[in-house]
């Protein structure tokens, strides 16, 4: 299972729409908020994500800037908050925190169901936060739908807004004919003898697909023919969504952008699991890079 991804909530879409039913959710006392602070999780001493049920959380829930219904885990509700408003000190004294990490901090220390609801509620208020304002007449929002939803309050514009999503590409290219080859690139910033695949957002107006082919072409100068798809993986930071692909190349020439890449060049399978033995990763631990090269790997033992 790929990180940030099967989160066992039922996200109840049905019910969150009743201020009465979400009013009476946010009183019961077997009911959960999961605590944040400028898109961090608020962690306790052994850095296991802090959940303070309701009825113990009354001056976290009156000291947040919002506060979102995120599901229903088993018939119990699961709600944000985000303290993004107060100092980390504070916000972290509200909870019962002693401090605030990245969720990517805790990845290898959760299940990937786990991961995926902590993104869920880092995106969802991250998107909160953003959205204050209407962009059409500039009047303030009002949340609604336990925070599924905007609504401008403007005379005349009721604007509705809605949480969007970033889609990316991730990819692996594989080189045409033989020897069995793929691309990996390094880029601008990344240190020396760091190499990973090529990704990049989609464009309006592009199929994932051509947004895979252009990608390739503009950082790599290498012409791509077939794509396949592999799988997709949520990516919170802050609202992303990639989608994996395996391509296969034209040819094997190669013609960095020198802008986001500065280097990237084809790779045996030996050489990859020679990197391996020697203690190099391949990918981050909770990337769907991984998965794409692990999966090029196991393909031929």
């Amino acid at each position: 299972m790929l990180a940030y991804g099967g989160g066992w909530l039922d996200r109840a879409a049905a019910l969150r729409g009743d201020p009465g039913w979400l009013a009476e959710r946010l009183t019961d006392p077997v009911s959960v908020v999961l605590p944040l602070w400028r898109d961090r999780c608020l962690v306790d001493a052994v850095r296991a994500p802090v959940r303070p049920v309701v009825v113990d959380a009354a001056g976290l829930l009156a000291g947040a800037d919002e506060t979102v219904f995120l599901g229903l885990d088993e018939g119990r509700a699961v709600f944000a908050a985000d303290l993004s408003g107060r100092g980390e000190g504070e916000a972290c004294e509200l909870a019962g925190a002693v401090e605030a990490v990245d969720v990517r901090a805790l990845v290898g220390d959760l299940g990937a169901a786990e991961a995926a609801v902590l993104a869920y509620a880092k995106g969802l208020l991250h998107w909160h936060r953003g959205q204050r304002f209407c962009g059409a007449c500039g009047a303030a929002t009002v949340a609604g739908s336990g925070g599924h939803i905007r609504s401008c309050g403007g005379a005349g514009c009721g604007r509705l807004l809605f949480p969007r999503i970033e889609p990316a590409v991730i990819m692996l290219v594989e080189a045409p004919g033989e020897p069995e080859r793929c691309l990996l690139a390094r880029h601008r910033g990344a240190a020396e003898d760091s190499w990973s695949t090529l990704a990049g957002f989609v464009e309006i107006g592009e199929s994932l697909e051509d947004a895979v082919r252009r990608e390739v072409g503009e950082e790599a100068g290498v012409a791509v023919g077939e794509v396949a798809y592999q799988g997709s993986q949520a990516w919170p930071f802050p609202a992303g969504l990639m989608v994996g692909f395996r391509a296969t190349a034209v040819s094997t020439r190669v013609r960095v952008d020198g802008e986001e890449v500065v280097e990237a060049r084809w790779f045996t399978r030996a050489e990859l699991r020679a990197r391996v033995a020697a203690g190099r990763p391949l990918g981050r631990i909770d990337s769907i890079d991984r998965h794409l090269l692990g999966s090029w790997l196991d393909a031929r033992a």
